[in-house]
């Protein structure tokens, strides 16, 4: 499997192109805040062909770019039905402005094909296998994105703003529930094996292992600790 990511835009969110190798189909996680120019960046360099952008949530920092990525190829957008209205709606999403100077770098509203994504599915695209898990908290609508283990490749786990190396998303919008972020943790995270790679939407990737063994949210959860004043992050 080969993996290009980069963070974009004001809020240094992670997008990620996944594909079966480098020169084949490719499938789009959370192209957000001016994200699309790294986008085509990373087709060119690697001989990439878009076919979807799957998004972990709907915040503006992780779908900012869906309406220009989707329309330039033709090509869905999949997102929970819970954060649909997200697309279209950021500010509502925030419960804040997000000032004029930026919105005039954001292209607001829904790409003409939106397709919605239900817990538990397996999602066939661009020849890959990505196991769908419904995980509210940082939002109504948050989901991962799962790749199977494959012959000297340990699984991957796209965990949007559920976890992040050290930490967890915050619950303090609109549509956050930090109750919620704590069963998701437990239900989603703590059953996955030690050597799954941790991809999140902002920061360094991790491991579940790691993630076990320090980080005080999934030690909360595990019964072992309780968390103490880690910083939360995302927007």
């Amino acid at each position: 499997m080969f993996i290009a990511g980069f963070p974009a835009g004001a809020w240094g969110t992670n997008c990620y192109l996944v594909a079966p190798a480098a020169g084949e189909e490719c499938v789009i996680v959370d192209p957000g805040h001016e994200a699309a120019a790294g986008v085509e960046e990373a087709v060119r360099e690697h001989g990439l062909k878009p076919v979807a952008v799957v998004l972990t949530h709907g915040h503006i920092d992780h779908v900012a770019s869906v309406v220009p990525v989707c329309g330039a190829r033709g090509i869905p957008a999949w997102i929970h039905p819970e954060d649909r209205y997200m697309l279209s709606d950021p500010e509502k999403a925030l419960g804040r402005s997000l000032g004029a100077q930026l919105m005039g770098e954001i292209t607001v509203g829904e790409p003409d094909d939106v397709r919605v994504l239900s817990d538990s599915s397996v999602l066939g695209l661009a020849g890959l296998s990505l196991t769908v898990e419904h995980a509210p908290g940082h939002t109504g609508g948050s989901v991962t994105f799962r790749t199977p283990a494959a012959p000297e490749l340990p699984p991957v786990l796209f965990s949007g703003d559920l976890l992040f190396a050290g930490s967890v998303g915050r619950t303090d919008l609109p549509g956050g529930d930090h109750d919620a972020l704590l069963r998701s943790l437990a239900r989603v995270c703590l059953p996955l094996p030690d050597e799954t790679v941790v991809l999140s939407g902002h920061g360094p990737q991790t491991t579940i292992g790691r993630e076990r063994a320090a980080n005080p949210y999934l030690l909360q959860v595990a019964g072992s600790a309780a968390p103490t004043g880690a910083q939360r992050r995302g927007l």
